[in-house]
């Protein structure tokens, strides 16, 4: 066994297409600085590339796995074998992960999980959980890039372009590196996270040797099994959201869900070409509250859209009335340098958007007031940000970074940043709580 790198022993079986498969995989294992040992005796782990063809090709792969297992003991299995069933975990229940085809992506994350490469500190660069930029106790967890809608005021596809859900094995190993690093708290974010597999059919990957499908409702239980806070945004209101509200309930991810509604009124989000707009959210809402009655909701709201009338403006108001959500976030609208919204029609005066906006703000203000006061005197877990000589500033589930409401500890001068504490509401104002340590 090398001191000086980790090194793979590699079988690869079957046809033209698998052994280029096999060429991409042993191409990222030496770009990574891991060895090919020609031997089983010299290599920490193997991987065996199968062939699921016939039933003598599958013979021979069961018996390729058999044999690497009995030799070197540590095996992640890969190729077309990997997508027939759970044929090769019930042959050999010990291998430590199988893929499909075409999967180096998850190959390299098994490899990862079970052979880490030996971090060198005077040769490396970054830190084994990669350069961050935020704190070291929360980290955003990006599973996507781009989006498949065509909002009128906005121009992100057009600079990300289509949704292209990341690998959940890849995303599952990097939240695990995360919380092995420190990290107390996961938040999810993407353009559109309940599209999340949208783009590969919710296609079935692999983590920890398990399937797992590409899907937000399966990433956010995985997520929940790793013990840090998980925390969605930017959620979009399709109908299969509903599906991780009991997760919530459970305790498996935060109660918190945070949905850009943008506005309530039929025409204007139809001007806005926002998806799912025609869902009953009014009575999702209270849904929701009914499965999981600590969820936490925050949205986004544009107001003076081309063409809203003071009428359409009002139905929002009573949307907001009457949707009672917890945080709220509301911009006037403003052209954007290649939106289709700016060739729409009756744009808004800016004073007129400034006095709607402030008056969607007053309303939402008072809500927030009410919903706080009812939290005074309860017990509530929170995460602690940051720490002085006058006491610790910490968030709730109710609270994401920097966006939401913070909880101020006035008897927490001994506590650390991450730590995660029970404390007594005693105070609120508009946004934020007061609390005392529970000793």
């Amino acid at each position: 066994m090398s001191n000086t790198s980790r090194q793979v022993g590699f079988v690869s079986l079957g046809c033209p297409k698998a052994t280029v498969d096999s060429e991409h995989i042993l191409t990222r294992l030496r770009a990574e600085g891991y060895g090919i040992s020609a031997s089983y005796q010299d290599a920490d782990l193997v991987v065996v590339n199968t062939c699921g063809f016939i039933d003598s090709a599958v013979a021979e792969s069961l018996d390729a796995i058999g044999e690497a297992l009995q030799e070197n003991g540590k095996v992640i299995v890969t190729g077309c074998l990997g997508a027939k069933g759970d044929i090769v975990q019930k042959t050999h229940p010990k291998v430590l992960a199988v893929t499909g085809p075409h999967a180096t992506d998850e190959v390299m994350a098994a490899v990862h999980a079970h052979l880490p490469k030996l971090h060198d500190p005077y040769t490396d660069l970054v830190p084994p959980q990669g350069i961050r930029l935020t704190p070291r106790h929360y980290a955003y967890v990006k599973i996507s890039e781009g989006c498949n809608h065509r909002c009128t005021f906005c121009i992100i596809p057009s600079l990300r372009g289509d949704l292209v859900s990341r690998p959940v094995g890849e995303v599952m190993l990097e939240a695990e590196k995360l919380v092995a690093s420190g990290v107390k708290e996961l938040l999810v974010i993407s353009q559109d996270t309940s599209a999340y597999g949208v783009d590969v059919k919710y296609r079935t990957g692999f983590w920890g040797g398990k399937p797992l499908k590409t899907r937000m409702t399966e990433l956010a239980d995985a997520m929940g099994s790793l013990g840090a806070w998980v925390r969605l945004h930017y959620v979009y209101p399709y109908p299969h959201v509903d599906e991780v509200i009991p997760l919530m309930a459970e305790g498996k991810i935060l109660p918190y869900l945070d949905i850009p509604f943008q506005h309530a009124n039929q025409r204007i989000l139809k001007l806005m070409k926002r998806p799912a707009s025609s869902e009953n959210v009014l009575g999702r809402i209270k849904q929701w509250r009914e499965t999981c009655p600590d969820i936490t909701l925050r949205s986004t709201f544009i107001v003076g859209f081309p063409g809203e009338t003071e009428e359409e403006f009002e139905e929002l108001l009573d949307f907001i009335e009457e949707a009672k959500l917890d945080r709220v976030g509301a911009f006037a609208y403003s052209p954007v340098d290649g939106a289709s919204a700016n060739a729409l029609p009756d744009h808004i005066p800016p004073e007129v958007q400034q006095e709607r906006l402030a008056r969607l703000m007053l309303l939402q203000e008072e809500i927030s007031e009410e919903k706080l006061r009812t939290k005074i005197g309860k017990t509530i877990t929170v995460l602690v940000d940051e720490v002085d000589e006058e006491g610790a500033i910490a968030r709730s589930s109710a609270d994401a970074p920097e966006i939401d409401g913070q909880v101020y500890i006035d008897n927490g001068t001994e506590l650390k940043v991450g730590d995660k504490v029970d404390v007594l509401v005693t105070d609120s104002d508009t946004h934020d709580l007061w609390a005392e340590l529970v000793k």
